[in-house]
């Protein structure tokens, strides 16, 4: 039985406008932006944002507002239901990870613990 289509992420508005401007400002054609995870930082895991030249095939792709997210693949378990903001403050403008499959995050705000996704378990709960 094949198990039920996860949305991978979603994007705000916010965060839609500022990758458009990403994109339009970029120094040489870009397809899409690629998000993904690194281990390091105190808690473990850090978000990457990269560009992505090309789309391929077999890439997880979130189309949402106009926009095109690369999901790098080593990912994937780790976004499943995140949702990507932009936020502007006094000090600062970034990219913001509303993830539900953090544990912790550091007091610096630059590395997250996460959890992957277990898809057999999310099936059986979903039935």
């Amino acid at each position: 039985m094949a198990l039920p289509k996860f949305k991978i992420m979603s994007l705000t508005d916010a965060a839609a406008d500022r990758i458009r401007e990403i994109m339009s400002n970029a120094e040489k054609p870009i397809a899409a932006i690629k998000v993904g995870v690194k281990n390091g930082g105190c808690a473990g895991m850090a978000y990457t944002i990269d560009y992505a030249e090309s789309i391929s095939a077999g890439d997880d792709v979130v189309e949402e507002k106009g926009v095109k997210v690369v999901i790098d693949p080593k990912a994937l378990m780790f976004l499943i239901g995140t949702e990507m903001d932009f936020k502007t403050d006094r000090f600062a403008s970034q990219f913001v990870f509303n993830n539900p499959n953090e544990t912790s995050a550091c007091g610096c705000g630059e590395s997250v613990a996460i959890t992957p996704v277990d898809l057999d378990a999310a099936h059986h709960a979903a039935s």
